[in-house]
């Protein structure tokens, strides 16, 4: 009777085993099982660029149009209209605004309504320190830094509360998170020092701000000697590149529990045929486990071809 028990035990573990290989999962039932590092149907995966559209509308579109062809698990919602400029003489003269990106806030909505529930949409965040570059320019923001920290401090302080409110409000749309880049984290835009004192805490505030969220994506592009500066962020997933930063992914697990999405080479993307894209994924699934999503380490060049595009999603079997 026991061995007929154990047989059947195993007879029923196997066939368990064949449906989850041969079933097909929804779009979100991958990003779930993948942040909570249990068995997937295949590896999710997701990529993007900038559409450079002028409207709500327009962007939308692209968007849902950009899902439905390249078959994405996440639609990683860009974000390219502009922070409201301050209206008196000095660019870092500003006030708290409410809604600073109405028109990406329709967007969202839009994009929620075509999607359908097919599909977790995350938003796209820049940190304060380059809303205050976009508003101004380095160079300006730098000779601030230089001969008024404070007041640059308080410019930081003014669009790290505007955009928490965005944050709430995009989130409040459906949004199933966010994504935060952070492109000043490497000794190329700016010392480590000054990363601590001018951008890591509001970093840190804005990513709070998306904490209870599904999908509080931190997107780095760092170096080495930035990565213990995370480890108290209450990211869900971590998004960087290999490639560019010279972070091995195994390092990066090593320090972080959470989801890593990256593996592919995004600045030579164009270039990669599908056995090197499937090559890439295979190395960085298995450094980073069974918690990761195929991503690139950013956007991948915005003049890339509809036949370069489908590459990605060929290999994974999308």
């Amino acid at each position: 009777m026991r061995v007929m028990r154990r047989r059947e035990f195993l007879l029923a573990g196997a066939a368990a085993a064949t449906v989850l290989r041969g079933a097909t999962m929804t779009r979100k039932e991958r990003v779930d099982r993948a942040l909570a590092g249990e068995t997937v149907d295949r590896t999710p995966f997701t990529f993007w660029h900038h559409f450079g559209l002028k409207t709500p509308e327009e962007h939308a579109a692209r968007t849902l149009e950009f899902h439905r062809d390249y078959r994405t698990d996440l639609v990683k919602v860009m974000s390219d209209f502009p922070y409201p400029k301050a209206k008196g003489k000095n660019w870092y003269d500003l006030k708290l605004v409410d809604n600073p990106f109405p028109q990406q806030i329709k967007a969202l909505e839009l994009i929620r309504d075509g999607l359908n529930g097919d599909a977790y949409f995350v938003e796209t965040v820049f940190n304060s320190w380059n809303v205050a570059e976009k508003l101004s320019s380095k160079e300006d923001v730098r000779k601030l830094q230089h001969d008024n920290p404070q007041a640059l401090l308080n410019a930081l302080d003014m669009i790290t509360q505007s955009q928490i409110k965005h944050i709430r409000k995009a989130l409040k749309t459906g949004a199933a998170g966010i994504l935060l880049s952070v492109a000043n984290a490497n000794e190329a835009e700016m010392k480590r020092e000054d990363y601590i004192k001018y951008s890591l805490p509001f970093d840190r505030r804005l990513m709070k701000a998306a904490a209870d969220s599904k999908l509080a994506i931190l997107h780095l592009h760092l170096e080495k000697d930035f990565i213990a500066l995370y480890e108290d962020f209450p990211a869900t997933a971590i998004n960087f590149s290999t490639h560019v930063s010279h972070v091995p992914i195994r390092e990066m697990r090593r320090r972080y529990s959470q989801m890593i999405m990256g593996g592919i080479d995004e600045v030579n993307y164009r270039k990669l045929s599908e056995r090197e894209l499937k090559a890439q994924w295979d190395a960085a699934q298995g450094a980073a486990g069974k918690k990761f999503m195929l991503t690139p380490g950013c956007s991948v060049p915005n003049d890339s071809t509809p036949e370069e595009l489908k590459r990605l999603p060929a290999i994974v079997g999308a």
